[in-house]
């Protein structure tokens, strides 16, 4: 028997994508066997990367987010797949996937990994309550506007308020504050690039007192802080906690990626057909924007499996398992399966996902990125979990990341 270990976060979904994948591939290959590992987001970074699990042949593959590739392949725990592709083609690759999905697998020649799950952040909301008559009037009685998708921050907060009515157990919103490198991350970015400012300088060095980094940040610990829009629970929540809360009918709409209202139009929730995306929120005058994180599947530069891994890439990546993996949850990253009929049928909101990835930006692409995050949890902790100044915080975390001389280059 021989067996393919595979490392991955512990998110039901993955978890559920994964295994079908797994066994249909056994099916096929007789005397093999895959070994699924879910783990912790930062267990899974710290066994995979940092403790070398790629590297030794621990993990013959492993599912990682695109911020630590950079420094899987720097650090030469993962296998270069270009050399695997001209042997053995992956079909269609590289122009059946959305550039989007392509170019941050990329370090110079090196194919650092083929994308598995998608879904950039938009807005996500449950169109039953948007639509509900009496919400409709009541809204505009208060607030002499039509109940819409809010399209700034300020209109966030007011649709937030509105909603909220702990007595229903209903919350306006609710973040993933907990920080654990992933959301609290992606939610700060955010609100700097939302309000036209930039995460880095030209040379790459990181900028946390900028005025739309302080304006964000100060508006980001306001809202989590405030029972009267979030949910009281979001500073314990990772991003697939707020995204069950959301599913359990507690939260009005959130900020959050694209899976979630995949995953509430699936058979089976009581959310299907009550739900629809937007754009993300921005500081008035500023233009739309998302952010694009996907999930990739690389290989272990120790592995001694490799000709094996690479025929579960090639078997997973290809059109029939990966539109398969959207009756899970998983967010296919083809175009065939964002272009599907049948799945727009069944989902629409996939209808939206190739406009909404093609304009998403994605955040550099460095073996520095884990450390600065680790920097933005502690502006986060602080943040919610004391009244130290904003800018006092911040002008802190800037000294952290000038003293460690990062670079997110």
């Amino acid at each position: 028997m021989t067996t393919l270990r595979i490392a991955l976060r512990n998110y039901a979904d993955f978890e559920s994508a994964l295994q079908e994948e797994a066994h249909l591939f056994e099916a096929l290959n007789a005397g093999v066997r895959i070994e699924l590992v879910p783990l912790g987001i930062k267990e899974l970074h710290q066994e995979a990367i940092a403790d070398h699990g790629l590297a030794s042949g621990r993990f013959d593959l492993a599912l990682l987010v695109t911020d630590w590739l950079a420094e899987g392949v720097s650090s030469g725990s993962i296998e270069d797949l270009q050399p695997w592709h001209l042997r053995r083609p992956i079909p269609q690759w590289p122009t059946g996937w959305s550039p989007t999905l392509v170019r941050p697998l990329l370090f110079d020649k090196t194919l650092s990994a083929l994308p598995w799950h998608d879904g950039p952040e938009c807005l996500v909301y449950r169109s039953d309550l948007f639509s509900d008559p009496n919400r409709r009037l009541a809204f505009r009685a208060q607030y002499n506007r039509n109940l819409t998708p809010p399209a700034t921050w300020g209109e966030f907060e007011e649709v937030a308020r509105f909603f909220t009515n702990p007595e229903s157990n209903l919350y306006g919103t609710a973040f993933a504050a907990l920080p654990d490198g992933h959301n609290t991350l992606y939610d700060f970015v955010l609100q700097i690039w939302s309000r036209d400012g930039d995460l880095t300088d030209y040379e790459g060095r990181p900028l946390l007192t900028s005025d739309a980094a302080v304006q964000g940040l100060e508006f980001y610990r306001n809202a989590v802080r405030n029972p009267s829009i979030c949910h009281p629970h979001s500073t314990t929540l990772d991003s697939t906690q707020s995204g069950d809360l959301f599913l359990a009918g507690e939260v009005a709409m959130m900020t959050n990626w694209f899976g979630f209202a995949a995953r509430a139009a699936r058979v089976g929730s009581h959310l299907r057909g009550k739900i629809e995306i937007a754009p993300l929120p921005v500081h008035p005058g500023c233009d739309p924007v998302s952010l694009s994180v996907f999930w990739a599947l690389a290989m272990g530069a120790g592995s001694r499996q490799k000709a094996l891994a690479w025929d579960f890439l090639r078997f997973v990546t290809a059109a029939e398992q990966d539109l398969r993996i959207t009756e899970h949850g998983a967010v296919g990253v083809r175009l065939s399966t964002w272009r599907s009929p049948a799945l727009h049928d069944d989902i629409p909101a996939y209808a939206q996902l190739e406009r909404i990835s093609m304009r998403a930006r994605t955040l550099p692409s460095c073996r520095s990125m884990a450390a600065f995050a680790s920097i933005v949890d502690g502006v986060i902790t602080r943040a919610l979990h004391t009244v130290d100044p904003t800018v006092a915080i911040l002008e802190e975390a800037q000294q952290q990341v000038d003293r460690a001389q990062l670079r997110l280059v």
